[in-house]
């Protein structure tokens, strides 16, 4: 019997395709879609084929585009590490596998249609699976078609735009380039984020090199359930250490020959066990990194931080960055741009800095409510709270020389009238008393406005500002309703009287020297102190600001000691000198008349 033979099955060509219809889309993390699919073009670094093993800090963060569970991602980076190609490969990877309404924004309309351009059509154009949905006739500068999805581009300069869409995927590059916020419009940021609710299954991906710790990368950064920074193994320990700037060392001028490069000597001291790490190591150290969390407030994080510092850059040399080091250190502007762009971090430039151990060592044998034999005048500084009052009594002396007398905490406006009346006895035997008080009106004004109508012999309510030439300025309080209005109102520029307090806290105890009593405690000590002052970067200049040392700390003994200051000031304390005898009288104080050029100051003003 002959044996049948069976004839191969050759499925037509149209039933195949048709078949691809119903197979399933593949799902690969990010990192795995760019390893399998995406080309980098011409003019990249290292042309070809994407391969994770070059930046593998890129890994983790790629693939929290592709976790179902974090729904934004923030990149806070330098320049060189490859922040605008992780972008891209999530990009590519959610047009190939996961379509939506997607937008990009970046700070100008005009960086947007560079970066279509010289980015992302190319990126397109080299990765096939991306090609075969590309609709390039269909598509503009700044709105890529393909076959199920619209890629739009947008400047944040474009109000307008970003209010437009309904997005899944949003996209912010270089945030903290962004145009601030305008009066009539919420800032670009917040602006493209709203386009994103109408989708539970939204995700966002922020990256910027950070500029000032109030720009809107490092303040994401800060808001993040979990904040990550990648740890390496020291090739000589193996311990896990993070790569830091302080720890790169090269020698100094005196070690070497004169016209030595001493940037090419630099190496890395592992802070662990002291030993060198080279160039050479770098990168076996990277390929066994891992990103560790340093801070978390989420079991169950929604949006992650990752940070990294040009270290970690393959393509950076550690010389390099101490030779932009050594380039950049006596100028402000080339300083900036380092701290910024190669370490990643906001730019703040300590200008005065005072300390707890300070005012310990300005104590004197005067104890509490004791006035020192020098005394001429005595003023007094409240700072109102919601639920207490703070408030500090201050001795003036010739030449601005000032003591410390008391200082206090009390719940109610009423417990402190009797302690700003208290009645002193100088050595001599003649009494004293508190000759002006200060008393904070920003907050509860109502309140204190009431209080100083029933209490204007002793006190006046004063407003800090930062919009005038000279330390204080007599007002007028213009507040409808109030029984204090056409009243005295000092206005305070804080800041003034903060230098002032500060120059004169590093002067040894003596004439013209800022002094506390004996046995002074730690509070006030911290509270005085809590504030430094930095130069930082503001609408595109360095401005110098007092600013808190930590969020949360308490400054309200320094803002009394303010108050305290500006009432000596009224009094005329900057006239006391050696010739002149006896406790100063309270100098008349004449309230201005009341003018259009004085009405700005009711409503308006930055209060302290």
């Amino acid at each position: 019997m002959k044996e049948y033979k069976q004839e191969p099955y050759t499925v037509p060509l149209w039933i195949y395709k048709a078949l691809q219809v119903l197979r399933p889309v593949e799902r690969l993390t990010v990192s795995e879609w760019a390893a399998k699919y995406r080309i980098l073009p011409d003019g990249n670094a290292i042309p070809g084929p994407w391969n994770n093993s070059i930046t593998p800090y890129l890994v983790d963060i790629m693939d929290a585009f592709s976790d179902d569970m974090i729904e934004e991602i923030i990149f806070v980076k330098p320049t060189q590490v490859g922040g605008t190609s992780c972008m891209e490969n999530m990009l590519g990877s959610l047009i190939a596998q996961d379509p939506a309404p997607t937008m990009a924004v970046y700070p100008s309309d005009d960086l947007a249609e560079r970066t279509t351009e010289s980015k992302l059509e190319p990126m397109v154009q080299s990765c096939k699976v991306l090609a075969d949905k590309y609709r390039k006739s269909d598509s503009k500068k700044l709105s890529l078609k393909f076959t199920d999805m619209t890629v739009y581009l947008t400047g944040a300069n474009s109000p307008a735009d970003l209010a437009s869409t309904n997005i899944r995927y949003l996209f912010l590059d270089e945030v903290d380039k962004f145009p601030g916020a305008s009066k009539k419009e919420a800032d670009p940021v917040s602006l493209a984020r709203e386009r994103t609710k109408t989708f539970f299954n939204r995700k966002i991906f922020m990256a910027s090199t950070p500029t000032l710790k109030t720009g809107h990368i490092w303040k994401a950064k800060e808001a993040a359930d979990i904040e990550k920074h990648y740890f390496v193994p020291c090739p000589h320990c193996g311990k896990f250490i993070e790569l830091k700037f302080g720890c790169l060392k090269w020698p100094s001028k005196d070690d070497v020959p004169e016209n030595t490069d001493r940037a090419e000597r630099t190496v890395y001291v592992c802070q662990e066990c002291g030993s060198i790490i080279t160039d050479h190591d770098k990168g076996k150290m990277l390929r066994a990194g891992r990103w560790q969390a340093v801070r978390q407030k989420s079991s169950t994080p929604r949006s992650v931080a990752f940070w990294l510092n040009t270290l970690y850059s393959p393509f950076t040399r550690f010389s390099d960055i101490a030779r932009e080091f050594m380039r950049s250190k006596g100028d402000p502007d080339l300083m900036h741009n380092f701290k910024n762009s190669w370490l990643a971090e906001p730019w703040e430039e300590l200008r005065i800095r005072t300390s707890p151990s300070l005012v310990m060592d300005r104590q004197t044998d005067v104890p509490e409510w004791e006035l020192p034999s020098w005394t001429k005048l005595i003023t007094g500084g409240i700072d109102v709270q919601k639920d207490c009052l703070y408030w500090v009594i201050r001795a003036w002396g010739d030449y601005m020389t000032s003591q410390l007398i008391a200082c206090g905490k009390v719940q109610t406006m009423e417990e402190i009238e009797p302690i700003m009346n208290t009645e002193f006895t100088l050595p001599g035997g003649d009494t004293a008393m508190v000759n002006l008080t200060l008393m904070d009106s920003g907050d509860r004004t109502d309140e204190v406005y009431e209080f100083y109508y029933h209490n204007s012999d002793w006190m006046l309510p004063c407003k800090g500002t930062t919009t005038m030439t000279s330390h204080y300025r007599l007002s007028i309080i213009n507040k409808a309703g109030s029984k204090a209005t056409g009243m005295t109102l000092v206005l305070v520029d804080g800041g003034k009287y903060k230098d002032l307090i500060a120059a004169r806290m590093r002067k040894t105890n003596g004439q013209g020297s800022w002094m506390v009593f004996d046995g002074i405690d730690d509070e006030y000590a911290e509270q005085v102190t809590a504030e430094h002052k930095l130069t930082v970067r503001s609408n595109g200049r360095d401005v110098e600001r007092w600013v808190k040392k930590t969020t949360h700390a308490d400054n309200h003994y320094l803002d009394c000691e303010v108050y305290a200051a500006a009432a000596a000031d009224v009094m005329g304390v900057r006239s006391l000198y050696p010739d002149e005898s006896g406790t100063a009288q309270p100098k008349q104080i004449t309230p201005p008349s009341t003018s259009s050029e004085e009405n700005w100051i009711s409503e308006n003003e930055e209060w302290i």
